[in-house]
């Protein structure tokens, strides 16, 4: 491929945050090749994919730390800024834009104020970001004192040493984020490779089943999942069966839908879960994708609705246990429509600076 010589001798302007249980880098549209082609192949080269070890990029040699935001101020007049999602494979050279990533949107907000395409507020900021991926909206708010992002906070998320300010994302338009509807295969339940399932898609495409289906408990470790070869093959062709009935197609290179396991709760949450991204089993779980499952636990009928009996119906905040802790998201269904519709969804994240300035691809 012909690469023009100036992002290889100059380099691109880059700001990389860890963003809720993620770690991305972000750019301006304006500094990356318009064209899809070589902007996908200076990310790879940023990145160091591929590379199982990504020892030549900027990568963390896990899907987590391989991700890229692409942000631009929005045509809409209604929304402050555009947010373009890429997951970039880490020993095979892909990228792709066919889902969201609701850890790095986190980062989005507090990017657009630092790179001067948003206002600051006094003391906090709300900014609509469209997401491409999906054509939704969602809106971050964060504090800002004195007119400056604030990274430092008291608030703790799983999966992530320490604390840090807030960021609210509060989630619209998410229904049918990849596939056009919440319930993509018109039913509220229906059977692969021989397994009870429920798909839905409510900002990330996901297949639901017990974990009991694939003979897990659904409290094994990170590390017990990712170990068990047969388990991961088992997962990634029972999803691919599933991809055709939500009408998504080929997904062999592309990373949804993601498998959700369901199991009950056993640390003081609501619902315990382990989910793979979209084979690797996940080490917490994807924002977005602990927005489906609430959704799909609350519709009458889904696989492991059984479990709402005993959630309090005083509040619409639903606690998901994953591998290294909780996630805590907001989610209302209005389950008596037909068909079912997501009312609202949210989630707190936090998010961190690590560095602004010049990135250089490898040769």
């Amino acid at each position: 491929m012909n690469r023009p010589a100036t992002y290889d001798d100059t380099g691109v302007r880059c700001t990389m945050l860890r963003a809720g249980t993620s770690r991305g880098l972000y750019f301006e549209a304006k500094d990356l090749p318009a064209d899809p082609a070589p902007r996908d192949d200076l990310l790879l080269r940023l990145v160091g994919t591929p590379d199982p070890r990504q020892i030549d990029g900027l990568g963390g040699a896990t899907s987590l730390t391989s991700k890229v935001a692409v942000v631009s101020p929005s045509d809409d007049p209604e929304v402050d800024v555009d947010y373009l999602f890429l997951q970039l494979g880490v020993d095979e050279a892909t990228v792709s834009d066919r889902q969201n990533c609701g850890n790095i949107l986190a980062g989005v907000g507090a990017f657009a104020v630092e790179r001067g395409l948003v206002p600051a507020g006094a003391d906090e900021t709300s900014v609509r970001i469209r997401m491409v991926n999906s054509d939704s909206v969602a809106i971050a708010t964060f504090p800002t004192p004195g007119g400056r992002v604030e990274y430092r906070g008291d608030v703790a998320i799983a999966g992530v040493p320490g604390t840090a300010a807030p960021v609210v994302l509060a989630f619209t338009d998410t229904e049918g984020s990849a596939t056009g509807a919440l319930l993509p295969t018109g039913h509220v339940r229906d059977t692969v490779e021989g397994i009870e399932v429920t798909c839905v898609d409510n900002g990330m495409p996901v297949v639901l089943a017990l974990a009991g289906s694939f003979g897990l408990t659904g409290y094994e470790s990170h590390e017990q999942l990712a170990a068990d070869a047969p388990l991961l093959e088992r997962v990634d062709a029972f999803r691919r069966k599933a991809a055709q009935i939500m009408g998504l197609g080929d997904v062999a290179a592309a990373s949804v839908p993601k498998t959700v396991l369901i199991a009950a709760p056993r640390d003081g949450g609501q619902v315990c879960t382990r989910s793979f991204i979209p084979v690797q089993p996940h080490s917490s779980i994807g924002v977005l994708g602990a927005v489906s499952v609430a959704t799909g636990l609350l519709l009458p009928g889904a696989v492991g609705h059984e479990l709402t009996a005993a959630w309090p119906r005083e509040t619409s905040q639903i606690d998901v246990e994953h591998p290294t802790g909780h996630l805590l998201v907001d989610v209302v269904v209005d389950s008596s429509a037909t068909p079912p519709r997501a009312v609202r969804s949210g989630v707190v994240r936090t998010a961190r600076k690590l560095f602004d300035g010049t990135a250089f691809p490898r040769a």
